[in-house]
């Protein structure tokens, strides 16, 4: 049996990292490192993230130490985070290092595993209420589980797996472990596929999407795509994840926003080529028509060139 994890290392003190390294800080900080690289290292010093109201304070480790050999790996990056910090963890990766990414879409693992190998990855995503990002200030309300397993199901959970729910019960971790791990995945990702983009154009909230009919119409149709897709990707049981994402918008704060609609209204760029992307990519590789994915993608893309516009004549005017 493979020893219990006790070193752990989190990419990524966005919205989520935080979250969790919050609480394994709280917990054991002499076992958790940060890795940032040097210019995050001073800024994170200088102005420190603020947690709901707390500073916090890690103990970072840049990509060029030797002297930390992790037992867990959390990425919680941006996917266009991720070759990044594949590559700055190198140096703490052991033969039993278990590597979680909670990342948004359906593709991070197997880059993960391209480089590291499968026998290192676990099937990961975070559910919960959005965390609200303003700057460096974060608030959350602490309603978060992880979804953690492998990507083929078992009735006997493997000893990865056992490892990782030990060490989060230790932690005080909200985790759950779906039967079926690949479909628990893609049915995060079709809630992602269908509110995020949408709530980013028309800047809706949960609410606005839980009382607008014609909403909920057009919806379905991004669903069916979404759908369609995952078949062909071997999803298990397909024909219950439309009727399962409507639960989940229904089961949303209303006043809540996707991350999608905070990144547009921050001017931040968002992560749609993980999104319709994605769907539109699988969509070509299997013949299968995915136009309001592409219509979806094509104005976010909109919306991004008409802030780089913005952006540019700020800057001429300041010249």
């Amino acid at each position: 049996m493979e020893s219990d994890i006790k070193n752990v290392i989190i990419c990524g003190i966005g919205a989520i990292g935080s979250i969790y390294a919050d609480k394994i800080h709280n917990k054991t900080p002499e076992n958790l490192r940060v890795l940032v690289d040097r210019e995050r290292k001073e800024r994170y010093i200088k102005n420190p993230i603020i947690f709901n109201g707390r500073e916090l304070n890690f103990n970072y480790i840049l990509p060029t130490d030797n002297n930390f050999k992790a037992d867990l790996i959390i990425i919680a990056t941006k996917n266009n985070g991720l070759n990044q910090a594949l590559e700055n963890m190198k140096n703490f990766v052991k033969d039993d290092t278990i590597i979680l990414s909670l990342l948004n879409g359906v593709t991070s693992e197997e880059v993960i595993a391209a480089k590291y190998g499968w026998d290192k990855v676990l099937l990961a995503f975070f559910i919960g209420h959005s965390a609200i990002r303003e700057g460096r200030n974060i608030t959350h309300d602490d309603v978060n589980v992880i979804n953690f397993g492998e990507k083929n199901p078992n009735t006997v959970l493997s000893e990865k797996t056992l490892r990782v729910k030990r060490y989060f019960d230790s932690m005080g971790i909200n985790y759950k472990i779906p039967s079926d791990m690949y479909y628990a995945q893609w049915l995060k990702f079709m809630l992602n596929v269908t509110c995020n983009q949408v709530s980013a154009i028309l800047r809706m909230t949960f609410g606005d999407m839980q009382k607008n009919e014609v909403f909920k119409n057009f919806a379905r149709e991004v669903m069916q795509e979404c759908v369609e897709i995952a078949k062909a990707e071997g999803v298990q049981n397909t024909e219950t994840l439309i009727p399962e994402t409507i639960n989940l918008i229904r089961g949303m704060i209303p006043e809540g926003k996707t991350s999608m609609l905070q990144d547009i209204e921050a001017g931040r760029k968002t992560e749609v080529d993980i999104f319709a992307g994605t769907i539109v990519k699988l969509g070509l590789k299997h013949n299968i028509p995915t136009p309001y994915n592409k219509i979806l993608m094509e104005m976010i893309e909109i919306i991004h060139e008409n802030q780089n516009i913005k952006n540019r004549e700020i800057i001429a005017a300041t010249k």
